[in-house]
């Protein structure tokens, strides 16, 4: 269950959910899973198993999770069916169908096929951290991160929550670390980058694999692009992509953290806590470390 990427969002003061009381508020929006003729169903689902708590708490960080289900039914395969029925009632009637009469066919179809069509399930993590005031969504998408936190939202009739802001934009930030060669504090600069043009038309130059320490790079940032994205290593530790969003994508823990985890471990649950607890420790000391070499916290 280590997170992939990570959608911040900051705690404000009002939030006072305890472990008890957010698995309480959670149970207004339990997962029920999709009806007959549901395209997509969400819902709160534990976080370690059907078995688990609503609320997965390791030494004061807390652990959620949204069920989402999806019935795939590909517009080809309604329009196939509706072709064929539209023959039919052509050829009944004596002449071509009109578009209500169309659009009535291929909704119909649409509540016949539903119950038949494939079902796609997936669940997206939410770590909520009460001591450093964060919350976390392991989304790749601000859409999907919106869908978790409007759910949330619903559960809780209310949503303490902002988005962080720093007093220096990552965009700038990113951009005079590629141009000085090297990244501040405990951050080094890796070997994936983009860099886009300020005009309506937004050139763009991406490395991949590539020395971002080079007169290449810094003579694209002389010609007016800035970095939207820039892959970093924390601390030997972990490393990620920053965009110019504030969002933090591709991370990847050192195997050494894992074997941690592992060793402190005797069953597959005594191992999904250790993996909480370290990757939670470390990624709260990340950001921790993220928000400084970004000038700390803006208005």
């Amino acid at each position: 269950m280590w997170f992939r990427n990570l959608q911040i969002f900051r705690l404000t003061p009002d939030w006072a959910y305890s472990t008890d009381a957010l698995a309480e508020a959670l149970r207004k929006g339990l997962f029920q899973g999709c009806g007959a003729t549901d395209r997509v169903a969400r819902g709160w689902v534990p976080p370690r198993g059907e078995e688990g708590a609503l609320v997965f708490a390791v030494a004061r960080q807390q652990l959620i999770a949204l069920g989402v289900e999806q019935k795939l039914l590909p517009a080809s395969v309604v329009r196939q069916y509706a072709q064929a029925k539209l023959a039919e009632i052509e050829a009944a009637q004596g002449y071509k169908p009109g578009r209500k009469q169309a659009r009535e066919v291929v909704e119909q179809l649409e509540i016949e096929l539903l119950p038949r069509a494939f079902v796609k399930r997936g669940l997206t993590y939410v770590w909520i951290d009460p001591v450093n005031r964060w919350l976390l969504v392991d989304a790749s998408s601000s859409t999907r991160a919106d869908e978790v936190m409007e759910h949330l939202k619903l559960s809780l009739g209310e949503l303490p929550v902002t988005l962080v802001k720093t007093q220096l934009a990552p965009a700038t930030a990113m951009t005079q670390w590629l141009a000085a060669g090297h990244a501040p504090g405990s951050f080094s600069i890796d070997r994936d980058c983009e860099l886009c043009a300020a005009a309506e038309e937004r050139a763009a130059v991406r490395y991949v694999r590539h020395n971002l320490d080079s007169e290449e790079v810094r003579s694209h940032i002389a010609g007016g692009k800035s970095a939207t994205r820039l892959a970093l290593t924390w601390n030997d530790r972990v490393s990620f992509v920053l965009t110019e969003q504030l969002q933090i994508k591709k991370l990847a823990f050192l195997d050494m953290l894992k074997e941690d985890a592992e060793r402190q471990s005797e069953n597959a649950d005594d191992l999904f806590a250790a993996d909480f607890a370290l990757m939670s420790g470390e990624l709260a000391q990340l950001l921790g470390h993220l928000l400084e070499v970004l000038g700390g916290e803006g208005e």
